[in-house]
């Protein structure tokens, strides 16, 4: 666990709410329940946006290598961006953001696995721990790709078996199905045409998929190389409707 970002907001969550009653968030302020049903209404989520704003002038400790429960891997890295020099770190802590409120809105009890875009790491196996000790509903990992120019469009990493996290290998797939049909409908981004079949990849190598033991998907919203996929990341109108598709997703696994 990295002390130089001043430690993740992994607090413990507030009592689980009831009908319309007042309850508080993560970082205390209060917000209110919903009063329409929503599935999400109580859940405890966790959203981790990928890479942090300070990892570049650390590379000591973000290179510094963690066991990801098949290998070791590099703590944390720097993350892409677009040509127009947009970071994918700034990207995902917008999306995160955006869809913190949401989901707060909605009456979730939601913990983010950094608590700003300025400081280091954590590591990606502490970012699985938080979700561990709260014993999260489910968990979802925002990022954007870096891949070939000629690749667009998005795909969702479920986890495959890796030691400890077996038991979750199953629902996390269904978080996954419900964060791609909603992800697709609720943003019209086509299926990813490089990496993944129908929206959907599998991957034993990333630390946060195999470490964790709450159902948790990853999310490449977009390939940042790509002039198409980053016109969009780069919109903020078309942020906000990526993060109210992926609290729709968690509507729809948790309904």
């Amino acid at each position: 666990m990295l002390a130089a970002c001043g430690g993740p907001a992994d607090r413990e969550p507030p009592p689980r709410a009831t009908g319309g009653a007042p309850t508080t968030t993560t970082d205390g302020a209060p917000t209110t329940t919903a009063t329409g049903g929503s599935a999400v209404n109580g859940k405890v989520i966790v959203i981790d946006p990928g890479h942090n704003g300070g990892n570049a002038d650390h590379p000591e400790e973000i290179n510094k290598k963690v066991f990801v429960g098949n290998g070791y891997k590099p703590c944390n890295t720097v993350g892409t961006n677009t040509r127009d020099g947009y970071s994918e770190h700034a990207f995902t802590w917008d999306v995160a953001d955006r869809l913190v409120r949401v989901l707060r809105e909605r009456g979730a009890m939601v913990t983010l696995t950094r608590k700003d875009d300025t400081g280091v790491g954590p590591c990606v196996t502490e970012r699985a721990a938080i979700g561990n000790r709260l014993r999260a509903d489910a968990a979802l990992s925002i990022h954007a790709d870096g891949a070939e120019p000629s690749g667009h469009g998005f795909h969702v990493i479920e986890p495959v078996a890796v030691g400890k996290n077996a038991s979750i290998v199953e629902p996390s797939r269904k978080l996954g199905t419900a964060v791609r049909d909603a992800y697709r409908s609720g943003t019209g981004i086509p299926y990813s045409t490089y990496r993944g079949r129908d929206g959907l990849d599998r991957r034993g190598d990333l630390g946060g998929l195999n470490m964790s033991t709450v159902p948790v998907v990853f999310i490449e919203c977009g390939n940042m190389q790509n002039p198409g996929d980053a016109a969009k990341l780069s919109s903020a109108p078309v942020r906000q409707r990526m993060a109210e598709a992926l609290a729709a997703g968690f509507e729809s696994y948790l309904r």
